[in-house]
């Protein structure tokens, strides 16, 4: 079996996603912290030796080291055959919604998260501009996931282990409280950790964490 070594940091929902995957394919992997917040991503050396594109994650499979995290997914899908496409028609829908993932979703929930839970000053102008568009794309989220089971097909595959990296964590750090706001979108993250091997964000990556600050800061 391949060994797999995961560059990460614990904050990180696409280092979840990856993490999560693994585990459910029934794959172990040694943990590889990364300390992002003092930008280590951004240095010469890493981008020389890890990851040339200075992002996070990294995967490492069998000493290979794998970047972008939606080809990964569907890299570990085909070779565990799980949470993977049968047809092509099926594989068409589940790279449509792992592009919309990847831009839409993701591309702007992680960074009003990142802002709102741990920057100290964040601009408001920024939470608000990305405010608005989140909620704008949550709407289609829950629209979806009102009308079938799981993002992509009636099973779970890789755009929902994709799409739910960063909604899955507290509503202390992205500020939406799902049964609430979007009570479809909370009863698909239920459906996602009933599947065999799911386990937590801060479960699957160990390290030092970033400080989590009060909200109650960006008040006023």
């Amino acid at each position: 079996m391949p060994v797999y070594r995961l560059h990460h940091f614990p904050e990180s929902g696409n280092s979840y996603k990856l993490a999560l995957m693994l585990s459910l394919c029934g794959q172990s992997f040694e943990p590889v912290w990364t300390d992002f917040a003092a930008g280590v991503t951004r240095t010469p050396e890493w981008r020389a030796t890890v990851n040339e594109m200075g992002e996070i994650p990294v995967l490492e499979e069998d000493g290979r080291k794998l970047t972008q995290t939606a080809p990964i997914l569907l890299r570990l899908a085909d070779r565990f055959g799980l949470y993977g496409p049968q047809t092509e028609e099926e594989r068409f829908e589940i790279l449509r919604w792992l592009f919309w993932d990847n831009h839409k979703l993701t591309g702007n929930l992680a960074p009003y998260r990142f802002l709102r839970a741990f920057v100290e000053a964040p601009d408001p102008a920024d939470l608000r501009f990305l405010g608005r568009r989140l909620r704008d794309v949550l709407g289609v989220l829950e629209a979806r996931l009102a009308a079938s089971p799981f993002l992509a097909l009636p099973r779970a595959t890789v755009a929902d282990v994709s799409a739910c990296g960063y909604v899955i964590h507290s509503a202390q750090e992205h500020g939406f409280d799902w049964a609430r706001s979007h009570p479809a979108v909370a009863a698909w993250l239920d459906r996602i950790r009933a599947l065999p091997g799911w386990r937590a964000p801060y479960d699957l990556l160990p390290g030092p964490r970033m400080p989590l600050l009060d909200p109650a800061r960006l008040e006023g």
